[in-house]
């Protein structure tokens, strides 16, 4: 394990997600980075959970697991920032197909985030994009909206 997916203050997930073994997170780090990025995206601040996944994505190689999952929520997050911000379906459409292409081999619950309801979600979103409206991502079996918190750990990476 590299050092840089450790942190030893991420808590806990509720259940055993993929990503969770032995009393601890496999990638820390990641799972961190998928708690503010998911609570961002859910309270519509779709750009800074982009930034949130893309940060943790830089950290891993092509052809991992962590990766392909990093990279398609890259592309959920900017997906639902060209349908809301710009009414840009068709970009919003383009993204999600490409989220749905690196979520193949994923597990449907990873890190706590419910891949398969959001690999649901989005194929219904490129045929009617209002399926969007009101839909949050689960983590942990809620959906968890911003807080302070998140908005702080965003504006400390590095852009």
């Amino acid at each position: 394990m590299d050092d840089h997916t450790r942190d030893d203050s991420v808590g806990p997930p509720v259940g055993s997600p993929t990503g969770w073994s032995e009393g601890r997170w496999e990638h820390a780090t990641l799972r961190r980075a998928v708690v503010h990025g998911v609570r961002l995206f859910n309270s519509g601040h779709y750009h800074a959970s982009h930034d949130c996944f893309e940060d943790e994505w830089y950290n891993y190689g092509r052809g991992t697991t962590e990766s392909a999952f990093l990279h398609g929520m890259v592309q959920v997050a900017a997906g639902a920032y060209k349908h809301v911000d710009f009414e840009d379906d068709d970009g919003m459409r383009s993204l999600f197909g490409t989220a749905l292409q690196y979520f193949q081999g994923v597990p449907r619950d990873f890190y706590g985030v419910d891949v398969l309801d959001v690999r649901t979600v989005l194929t219904n979103a490129r045929a009617d994009p209002d399926v969007l409206e009101g839909w949050a991502i689960r983590l942990d079996d809620d959906r968890p909206t911003a807080r302070e918190e998140d908005h702080a750990f965003v504006a400390s990476l590095d852009h």
